[in-house]
This record gives structure tokens, C-alpha cells and sequence, in this order.
């Protein structure tokens, strides 16, 4: 579902990406980890759309996104690090925007705003607005937002910072179900113990140049 061929970023003289492939297929959920400046926010960038790689090719489910980047972008969706809601509006509108932005008939659209609001446990405050929202009802929100029109991609970046314990062990829930329906996860994260507990495989990018690549076992196998 996500392919990346040779895909390199240049700003000036400074590469922040070099050369990077990628084969990552359906279900499979993937963590992406590196040092602060390795690659990973520019590679997400170019995952999504928000950057154009200077060469190589991105591909979401078979759709280059510097061609078909309409096509690529509505089977994918991303929750950025730092959460984004439109803060005059409640949590309820702000999910019935991302739904009718989405194109979902209105029926549809209006049961699976039930549904991700009861997945989130969002009942409490989604009628209020989001500025009144703490951090974690924000990332809560917008994944929420992100899982609306069920999405065959799904890039997460940092997920778990500023959550609590209990939000933690739900997102981690929710991220092993949604690869286990088919979903392909990938998965920015400097947490460990995430990591660990639910990649398939793992990247390791330093300073723009993948370095490692497999499971858990075959990482450690490497690094002995």
C-alpha cells in the first residue's frame, strides 16, 4: 500500500532524505524511528502530500501522489504530533466537516461520527467547543477524525505524547485492530515500548539514509 522508490529530498545542499525505498503492504503495521532531524517528519511530509520528493516516487495504493495526488490522499489519513482542530467549533462539527470533506452521504456519515465517537469515548465533551479541549482530547478528537472514512493508510506521527496511561493503552489498541482489519499502520514514534509492543517491522533512518530494516527479532540479530 505504501511504496517509496529512491525517494531523496534536497533543500540547497543539505539532503534531508537519501535514496529511501520502502515496500510496505496491507495490514502491516510499521514503525518508522530515528534520532531528532534523521528524516522522519520530511518523509511523512512526503507521504501525505505536503512535500514533493526532489527525486524518486511515492506511491499510496498505487496512486503516485505527484500525479494522482486526489486519488492517493482519500485512502489515507494523518495524525500529525501536534493535534489541529478548528477551536470555534465542537468536537460533533468538527468530525461532520472531516465527514462531509470525505464526501460521506449523510447517513453513513452520520453513523460513523457515532461510531468513532463511542470508539474514543468522546461522549463527554464532543459538544463543546475545542478550545476547551486538553491535549488529550484533542488527540483523541482527531483521531477520531482520522479513522472517519476508514481510511486503507494510516500515518501517525508521535501519537502517544502528552497522553495519559489509560488514552496510551487505548490508542495502542486501536492501531493493532485497525492493521488486524487491513489497514497498513505507519507509525513515527519515539516510544519504545510502543514500538516494540505492536510493530510488524521496523525502520531506523539516520541523518536521511535508512539503516535498518525488519522485525524485532531480526534487528536485534543484527545489532549482537
Amino acid at each position: 500500500m505504501i511504496h517509496l522508490d529512491g525517494v531523496s529530498k534536497q533543500y540547497g545542499t543539505k539532503s534531508a532524505v537519501s535514496d529511501l525505498n520502502l515496500d510496505i503492504p496491507a495490514g502491516e503495521l510499521f514503525a518508522f524511528l530515528g534520532p531528532n532531524g534523521a528524516g522522519k517528519t520530511t518523509t511523512i511530509k512526503m507521504m501525505v502530500g505536503l512535500l514533493f520528493p526532489t527525486s524518486g516516487r511515492v506511491r499510496i495504493g498505487g496512486f503516485d501522489l505527484a500525479r494522482d495526488g486526489e486519488k492517493a490522499r482519500q485512502l489515507l489519513s494523518y495524525v500529525p504530533d501536534q493535534p489541529f482542530l478548528y477551536e470555534k467549533l465542537s468536537g460533533r462539527e468538527f468530525l461532520q466537516f472531516i465527514a462531509d470533506m470525505y464526501g460521506l452521504k449523510k447517513e453513513h456519515g452520520r453513523q460513523r461520527i457515532a461510531d468513532v465517537i463511542g470508539l474514543f469515548q468522546l461522549q463527554e465533551f464532543v459538544d463543546d467547543l475545542t478550545e476547551r479541549y486538553s491535549h488529550g482530547m484533542r488527540q483523541r478528537t482527531v483521531f477520531a477524525a482520522a479513522l472517519l472514512h476508514e481510511p486503507k493508510v494510516l500515518i501517525v506521527d508521535e501519537p502517544t505524547v502528552g497522553l495519559d496511561p489509560r488514552s496510551v493503552r487505548l490508542l495502542k489498541d486501536l492501531l493493532r485492530q485497525e492493521a488486524n482489519r487491513g489497514t497498513t499502520v505507519f507509525l513515527s514514534s519515539h516510544s519504545l515500548d510502543v514500538v516494540q509492543e505492536l510493530a510488524d517491522r521496523i525502520a531506523i533512518i539516520d541523518r536521511g539514509k535508512l539503516v535498518a530494516c525488519g522485525t524485532l527479532d531480526t534487528l536485534r540479530t543484527q545489532a549482537a
